[in-house]
């Protein structure tokens, strides 16, 4: 057993608040654990410039971790003048993630902005910010529904994330911060409920892993995300 006595197989609980601020189409406090984020969705009449005039939408993100999030406090980014490498990998991932369960021609020319911010960070920071995007999102379109903007639903599949990886030895889902930080391998995953994977990253931290282990971590991960898209699905 873990130190919050989960089985290795098993998430952390997981509580969504919606509407969680006032503006915004659709916003989340996504809590995994510890770990709290801030998901926000709002959507403009207008695409970039390449997208303009061909019948298609977007969807973009925005990713940041607020200074007392963490143990010791850091600058805000816009300090230092540009996002660290991380949080640029970290925006991709989540845009490539929501990009792959839209279908942007029913969307129309419309852009999807998805801002996730860190309040509190016990790991698995990112992960979160995925599946509290996709539930920001789906409120969001439910509000275009509602109101008359959108016909039809573009929002063709669910996604979710969760982290999987090697800890004194045995494979474990959905890592906090102490097994991240001292884990032997280290893999996130991005899957659609209809089990599609959208990416998989994973590193060996000490010793590479054979074709055993990655298939245990596969499966640690896909029955993970399940249990979460269930979960969020109607919190």
């Amino acid at each position: 057993m873990r130190k919050d006595n989960r089985a290795n197989e098993i998430v952390r609980p997981i509580k969504i608040e919606h509407d969680y601020t006032k503006h915004a189409l659709g916003s989340v406090l996504i809590s995994m654990g510890d770990t709290k984020v801030i998901c926000t969705a709002c959507i403009e009449d207008r695409v970039p410039h390449f997208l303009r005039d061909k019948g298609v939408g977007w969807l973009t993100a925005e990713y940041s971790m607020l200074p007392g999030a963490t143990h010791t406090r850091f600058n805000r980014e816009v300090k230092r003048g540009k996002p660290s490498g991380r949080t640029s990998e970290i925006e991709r991932l989540i845009g490539r993630s929501l990009r792959g369960i839209l279908d942007f021609e029913l969307l129309g020319e419309r852009t999807v902005y998805i801002d996730a911010d860190v309040i509190q960070a016990d790991g698995g920071t990112r992960t979160a910010a995925i599946t509290g995007g996709m539930v920001a999102l789906k409120d969001a379109i439910e509000t275009l529904m509602k109101n008359g903007t959108l016909e039809q639903n573009p929002i063709i599949d669910w996604v979710a994330a969760v982290s999987v990886g090697k800890f004194e030895g045995k494979v474990i889902c959905d890592l906090d911060y102490d097994e991240d930080s001292n884990a032997e391998l280290d893999m996130n995953l991005v899957m659609t409920e209809s089990g599609k994977f959208i990416e998989i990253q994973g590193t060996a931290e000490k010793e590479p892993f054979d074709q055993v282990e990655l298939d245990e971590l596969l499966k640690y991960g896909r029955d993970a995300i399940q249990s979460i898209i269930k979960v969020v699905k109607v919190a």
